[in-house]
């Protein structure tokens, strides 16, 4: 599984003009399932985000992970992220996931980093999305679980 991961003060997305998730400070983390993505591969990866110190401590470091500070996460589907840019000018997303593949790994993702504690909002998986955020930092940070 692939996902970008951005500090933000706040975010939100929105489907025909109507909010359909949110979150305060915290995480908006846009998730796309590839081709061949398994279950074990949607835990790690929400492990790996729930634990990933990127949160300022009282010194002003990035030592506070999102359990740490009781902050939110906005989970979105997006599977722009398996684009492959190699040949051509047009992406290609052959990589990933079938849509209902995709989107059953996408809500196990969400519901993991939900069991570990974390308040989680989501998107609606295949829908045209707008999406709002404050970035924080900025903090960006790209995952794969194959990498």
């Amino acid at each position: 599984m692939r996902a970008v991961v951005q500090r933000v003060r706040h975010a939100r997305v929105e489907v025909a003009g109507q909010t359909c998730g949110q979150c305060g400070h915290g995480l908006l983390i846009l998730v796309c399932a590839m081709r061949g993505d398994t279950v074990a591969q949607a835990d790690a990866l929400a492990a790996k985000i729930h634990k990933m110190r990127i949160f300022r401590d009282d010194a002003g470091k990035m030592n506070l992970a999102l359990k740490d500070t009781g902050g939110s996460a906005l989970v979105v589907s997006q599977f722009t992220l398996a684009a492959d840019t190699r040949s051509g000018n047009r992406p290609g997303f052959s990589g990933a996931a079938p849509p209902e593949e995709g989107e059953r790994l996408y809500l196990h993702f969400a519901d993991a980093l939900r069991k570990s504690g974390v308040q989680v909002d989501t998107g609606r998986f295949g829908a045209e999305m707008e999406v709002h955020l404050l970035n924080d930092g900025p903090v960006t940070i790209w995952l794969d679980t194959e990498a």
